[in-house]
């Protein structure tokens, strides 16, 4: 995902045009049309069972139109925020670190009663009041996002060609994978793990990977200038064709990557690839679904909340598990696919158990750190990764 600068001269942009808004009469959201389809503004990997999202609408009981969705943070808050995005979609989907706060400040999506959520009873306790990942779905203490996916972003590794398994961020820089090394073309996940892996193994005195101050931007890039000048990465990668064909090709034997892209690279090569827990920690994120004003202006509450009904259920949590190896966001995973013998064969059934296991280690890390989209400094992270891109 890219993260794009939005500081608080967007947000009082934004602040500012919300108000003329209002001062004109406020925005017509349709209120008296009929509800119709449920239209929803995401990403392509928020379905599962059907490759159109006729499984889901199934599921949920209603129907839905889909609108695809850029991963710029920064256009989907405009559009929301000052554009027309409240009046054309019911409910959008985040991209994590920080979105749910700057779209709910500025009134753009409402707060939501898990009560109409039958689901919501399992939903993994990290999201409880207090849990580690509880802020992530809250404004201002009023929830207001339902998580549907989330991970820990790691290092994916050719066991085939290595003969050994990978626990370390050390992996990327070690001088026996120059030139068969890759790291992702966006300035969050690369700049978060490599300071991760810094912080924790005494390489640079970094307070937050997540939020770093100029200085450790500094530091942090001017490291991955040096290896990058060293020849030690065959590229940075970009997109999900790009990083999969680099693993899948053996162009590069070691590479930070999304878990979706090693699990097809596996399949695609027939080759023993795999997804490492780093002990020095990973980026955690994950992805929610939001209702918008205008969606439950237009009366889209109910079937907005049929579906994320669906996004909590045992049935998605292991078919986007199965399909993408996202993790799931509620409790019974294991039970569910044990439960139905006829969708999960005994090969799936231990892949996904397998694949909870090593999601568990990896979340379980203590350097972990929280995706941010918005940095508090995030000009010295753009201008740095620039350099860093340029050298």
């Amino acid at each position: 995902m890219k993260q794009m600068e939005f500081n608080r001269r967007v947000l009082l942009q934004s602040a500012t045009a919300m108000a003329a808004i209002g001062a004109a009469g406020g925005l017509n959201m349709g209120s008296a049309q009929a509800a119709g389809p449920l239209k929803l503004w995401t990403i392509g990997i928020a379905k599962v069972g059907a490759k159109d999202w006729s499984a889901m609408a199934g599921q949920a009981g209603i129907e839905i139109a889909y609108n695809a969705k850029s991963a710029r943070a920064d256009e989907a808050i405009q559009k929301m925020v000052v554009g027309d995005g409240s009046k054309l979609y019911d409910a959008m989907s985040d991209n994590g670190g920080g979105m749910e706060d700057a779209l709910a400040s500025q009134g753009a999506v409402v707060e939501l009663d898990t009560s109409k959520i039958p689901n919501w009873k399992n939903i993994l306790p990290i999201y409880n009041p207090g849990g580690a990942a509880a802020e992530t779905i809250r404004h201002k203490g009023k929830v207001v996002a339902v998580p549907y996916i989330s991970n820990a972003d790691s290092l994916a590794y050719n066991y085939d060609k290595i003969g050994a398994d990978i626990d370390s961020w050390e992996a990327m820089f070690d001088a026996q994978f120059k030139g068969r090394a890759a790291m992702q073309n966006d300035f969050g996940p690369t700049l978060t793990n490599t300071a991760i892996y810094l912080k924790e193994s005494g390489k640079q005195d970094i307070d937050n990977p997540s939020n770093m101050n100029p200085s450790e931007v500094k530091g942090v890039c001017q490291f991955l200038i040096a290896q990058k000048k060293k020849g030690q990465f065959r590229t940075f990668w970009d997109g999900f064709g790009n990083g999969l064909n680099l693993l899948a090709s053996e162009e590069v034997l070691v590479s930070s990557c999304w878990e979706p892209i090693q699990i097809v690279a596996a399949k695609k090569s027939k080759m023993d690839i795999r997804y490492g827990t780093m002990k020095e920690g990973h980026q955690t994120w994950n992805n929610a679904f939001m209702l918008t004003k205008g969606g439950q202006a237009r009366g889209q509450s109910d079937a907005f909340y049929k579906l994320m009904n669906v996004y909590l259920s045992t049935w998605f949590g292991a078919r986007t598990l199965a399909t993408f190896g996202f993790g799931p966001q509620m409790q019974g995973v294991n039970e569910y696919v044990e439960a139905n013998p006829k969708d999960f064969d005994a090969k799936t059934k231990a892949l996904l158990a397998a694949r909870l296991a090593g999601k568990a280690d990896r979340y379980a890390v203590k350097g972990n750190s929280w995706q941010n989209v918005f940095p508090t400094h995030i000009r010295d992270y753009q201008d740095w990764w620039a350099r860093v891109q340029a050298a």
